[in-house]
């Protein structure tokens, strides 16, 4: 294949997580633009042209100074590429510690491009994440209001963006509100030479449908760093004279056997592992405790997948709700625990490859980050969507050279029969 010429690269994306980065390949795909993203930093050039480029990194949990240094690295080999514009993507509920790492890894990117202002929100309208008055709303309820307050590793209990980013930053932030994002692109930016003025360094913008987000969009065209969840995405290629086509989402015909690995314990997951279950469909939980306690639990589900695979999808998870996770972790662990689960359905992912599994749904940021690197993807090629956010891929890796088709899904995402649902569009 041709080696990527660099002047081509619109977009370089950052991206915290793997679910999260398929989430903006997704929206920039919509939009026009072929999209590869790539797993980690890469060692040389891209094997294949794009007009966007997304690195998956697996920093939004860990030590800020590791986020900000993975970032950087990141930066340098996009700024390599040639990328014209940089977009550091988090999640569209803001996932976060007072420490960061949204805040560190802006003022890093920042720092190293010379840039004195940018913008950051979350909204993602068609997943009913939205912004207003500098407040966060996942559905009809406050993000704290969500189950987010709830979660393991990053808990959000302030919706208040404002508030949340200055805890993480030295620099000045503050708002472009919607009344002024209503009045389209020249009022934006005046707002954002009066919040210059006075000091401000990075503005959260509100956006409650995805009309907003196209009238932010244009008001970005000359901005270094862009820091957003993935809904704004669909704004920029325009900035860039692309336009929405088909074209941009094909990918290589589907075959193979069929399944579905999910370490995520989100609310959505866990009604779509039900919904799978109730189907009639084979699906079989593991055991945190079983595996601490050194039983083979990956080739235990291994076994029982060779028997049902040849029949249809089939379901292997982890996941539970709030009180089975929290009992978990109080015996385990909070750490050892996410790492055992991973460790264990990443081995689980590579093994059902190996068995002929081509067509594979990971849901989960942590989990699709481990499966990924367990399989030794280096690089997608991004497809059409199957719900907002969640687009099929298409990689190669040493267990599936002939190709394999993957998903990874973020916890939150999806409709009850995401499960389903997926593997049909794959055969569309």
């Amino acid at each position: 294949m041709t080696t990527h010429a660099p002047a081509t690269l619109r977009i370089g994306c950052i991206a915290d997580d793997f679910t999260g980065a398929t989430d903006l390949a997704n929206n920039l795909v919509r939009a026009g633009m072929r999209v590869v993203q790539t797993i980690g930093v890469p060692d040389g050039p891209l094997d294949t042209e794009a007009d966007a480029v997304v690195v998956a990194l697996k920093s939004r949990t860990v030590a800020p100074a590791e986020a900000v240094a993975q970032s950087l690295q990141a930066l340098a080999w996009l700024r390599d590429q040639g990328a014209q514009q940089i977009y550091f993507k988090y999640c569209s509920t803001f996932d976060s510690t007072p420490q960061g790492n949204i805040g560190p890894v802006t003022d890093a990117l920042m720092d190293a491009l010379g840039s004195d202002f940018t913008i950051a929100t979350p909204a993602f309208p068609d997943n009913k994440r939205t912004v207003f008055k500098g407040y966060l709303f996942a559905g009809d309820v406050l993000l704290n209001e969500s189950g987010m307050q709830n979660h393991p590793l990053t808990p959000m209990t302030d919706p208040n963006l404002v508030r949340v980013l200055q805890a993480q930053t030295a620099r000045q932030v503050g708002l472009i509100d919607h009344a002024v994002v209503a009045r389209g692109e020249a009022a934006i930016r005046e707002r954002i030479a009066a919040l210059r003025e006075q000091g401000v360094s990075i503005a959260i913008v509100d956006a409650v449908s995805n009309d907003d987000l196209l009238r932010l969009g244009p008001a970005l065209r000359d901005m270094a760093l862009v820091t957003a969840g993935s809904g704004v995405a669909i704004a920029l290629p325009a900035n860039f004279g692309i336009a929405p086509s088909s074209q941009a989402a094909v990918l290589p015909p589907a075959s193979g056997l069929k399944a579905i690995v999910s370490g995520s314990c989100s609310v959505a997951t866990n009604q779509q592992v039900m919904h799978f279950i109730q189907s009639g469909r084979p699906a079989l939980a593991i055991d945190p405790l079983r595996i601490a306690a050194g039983v083979d639990v990956c080739a235990e589900a291994l076994a029982w997948a060779g028997d049902k695979i040849a029949g249809g999808p089939v379901l292997i998870y982890s996941t539970a709700d709030t009180s089975a996770v929290k009992s978990i972790q109080s015996k385990l662990g909070v750490e050892a625990a996410g790492t055992l689960v991973e460790q264990t359905i990443a081995g689980i992912a590579r093994g059902l490859v190996e068995l002929g599994v081509r067509q594979l749904v990971v849901a989960g940021g942590e989990t699709s980050g481990a499966c990924v690197q367990a399989l030794e993807i280096a690089q997608m090629r991004i497809g059409g969507q199957i719900d907002p956010g969640v687009p099929w891929c298409h990689a190669l890796a040493p267990a599936a050279p002939d190709g394999l088709h993957i998903t990874l899904k973020s916890g939150n995402f999806g409709t009850a029969d995401f499960f389903t649902k997926a593997f049909a569009a794959c055969a569309a």
